[in-house]
């Protein structure tokens, strides 16, 4: 098992604020596993108790909503911390995060986050800064929700993806998600979302095989995020 001190994903995360020290107790104290592809790390209800850092994989964290449909908010990467909300304010979580790929993860228990959020100063402002950036990415989905037509939403998604997640050896996004899961992100329907996608096709912006997703013109996908077109 690889110490906290010397994982490079920590770099990328608020966690590269602590001290040797804070990262070789942390080293002693966390725990790794493995997450299945379709595996839940959390529920919406559960308390988290503690925090997960991504070392390989991608989730999504979503909310139901009262009708049973499932809204994506968030995309989860390798990197990325997860949990710091719940912990912090002392709630249940009020999303669900789930595998879509399978995972390395490992889980930071709360007494050990907690303790250096009150002695490390650095860390207790990245982590704050993270979570304003994600109430501000909040305010930006609805605003889009509620202003941007369903193919922007689209539009901006794949942009999204393109630049945030690597790329396979076929040159794809190395993420596969299911037109279900696209529907979701976007707030539309499935229909919706397979029909945006061939009418993409067509217009050669994208290429799609089975779930794969290749970016052919992000030039165009910027002028319709925008809506130019």
């Amino acid at each position: 098992m690889r110490k906290c001190e010397q994982c490079i994903v920590r770099q990328f995360n608020s966690l590269k604020e602590l001290t040797k020290d804070e990262l070789l107790r942390m080293s002693n104290c966390k725990t790794s596993k493995v997450i299945k592809k379709g595996e839940v790390l959390f529920n919406e209800g559960e308390y988290v108790n503690g925090v997960f850092c991504i070392k390989e994989g991608v989730c999504k964290v979503s909310k139901i909503s009262d009708n049973g449909k499932e809204q994506i908010i968030h995309l989860i990467k390798s990197g990325d911390l997860l949990g710091e909300r719940s912990l912090i304010s002392g709630e249940t979580s009020n999303l669900k995060a789930t595998a879509l790929n399978d995972m390395e993860i490992c889980f930071i228990p709360k007494q050990e986050i907690i303790s250096d959020l009150r002695e490390n100063q650095n860390f207790s402002m990245s982590v704050l800064k993270k979570m304003a950036n994600s109430l501000k990415n909040a305010d930006n989905f609805i605003v889009d929700i509620a202003l941007k037509t369903v193919k922007q939403r689209l539009a901006h998604l794949l942009l999204y993806l393109d630049n945030n997640f690597k790329k396979n050896k076929e040159g794809a996004i190395d993420i596969l998600l299911s037109r279900e899961d696209i529907g979701s992100v976007i707030g539309t329907a499935t229909e919706s979302a397979i029909r945006l996608l061939s009418e993409f096709k067509k217009k050669k912006i994208i290429n799609l095989k089975g779930k794969q997703i290749f970016i052919l013109n992000s030039v165009a996908l910027e002028k319709v995020s925008k809506g130019y077109e």
